[in-house]
C-alpha cells in the first residue's frame, strides 16, 4: 500500500474555505488509484517553518510526500509592497533580502523532508485574487522571487514541481482572495493524482 502525506499549508488544508463541499484530501482519495492512500498532514496557516512540526507527526507508513508551503511567508511581508522607498534599487534590495532569507528556510525545510528518503514533491505559490488590480500586479511580480527559490531548490535536489500558477487560474479556484476554493481544491487534488500517476520518484525534476 503506498501511503501520500500533503504537507504545508491551506492549499491543502482547505476544508475551513469549501462551505462544506470535499477538501483537498478527500478529492484526492477519490482520485488515487487502488493500492493507494492519502493523509493530511497540512495545517492551514502553516510555513516553511512550521512543516517541521508534521514532520514529526508523519505516519509511519509514509511513502511520498507532497509539500505546498511559501504562501504564508510571503504573507508576513505584504506590508514591504506598500512601503515608501527612495528608489527602484532600494525596493529591488529589500525584496533580495526578503528572497534570501526565505531560500534559507525552504531549503532547510527541503533538507529535512528528505532526511526521510521518501519520493518528494514540491509545488510552487499560486497567483492570489485580489480585487485590487495594483495590489494584484504587485503581489505577482514580488511572488515570482519566492517561485523562483520553490524552483531552484527543486532542480538542486531533482525534485517533482507541481506548479500551482497553472492550476489555479479562475475566479470560481478561490474561496477569497488567497485561499482555494472546492473548485480550486478539485483542481489540485487532480493535479496531485496526476503527479502520482506519473511517477514522482525518478530523481529527476519534471514540472506538472
Amino acid at each position: 500500500m503506498n501511503h501520500l502525506v500533503l504537507l504545508g499549508d491551506s492549499i491543502f488544508d482547505n476544508a475551513a474555505y469549501t462551505s462544506g463541499a470535499p477538501d483537498v484530501v478527500h478529492q484526492v482519495r477519490q482520485r488515487l488509484p487502488p493500492g493507494w492512500r492519502a493523509t493530511l498532514g497540512a495545517v492551514d496557516g502553516g510555513t516553511t517553518g512550521s512543516v517541521r512540526e508534521q514532520l514529526r507527526s508523519l505516519p509511519p507508513d509514509a511513502t511520498h510526500l507532497i509539500v505546498s508551503a511559501g504562501g504564508n511567508d510571503a504573507l508576513v511581508h505584504i506590508d514591504f509592497l506598500g512601503a515608501p522607498v527612495g528608489s527602484a534599487a532600494e525596493a529591488l534590495l529589500g525584496l533580495a533580502d526578503i528572497a534570501t532569507e526565505f531560500e534559507r528556510k525552504y531549503h532547510a525545510m527541503i533538507t529535512e523532508m528528505l532526511a526521510y528518503r521518501l519520493p518528494t514533491a514540491v509545488c510552487t505559490i499560486y497567483y492570489p485574487r485580489f480585487p485590487d488590480a495594483t495590489l494584484q500586479r504587485v503581489t505577482v511580480t514580488a511572488l515570482a522571487v519566492f517561485n523562483d527559490c520553490i524552483i531552484r531548490a527543486a532542480l538542486i535536489h531533482g525534485l517533482p514541481l507541481l506548479d500551482l500558477r497553472f492550476v489555479c487560474t479562475e475566479e470560481g479556484d478561490y474561496a477569497d482572495p488567497i485561499e482555494p476554493s472546492a473548485r480550486g481544491g478539485e483542481k489540485i487534488a487532480s493535479a496531485v493524482v496526476e503527479m502520482i500517476e506519473r511517477g514522482f520518484d525518478s530523481g529527476r525534476t519534471a514540472v506538472l
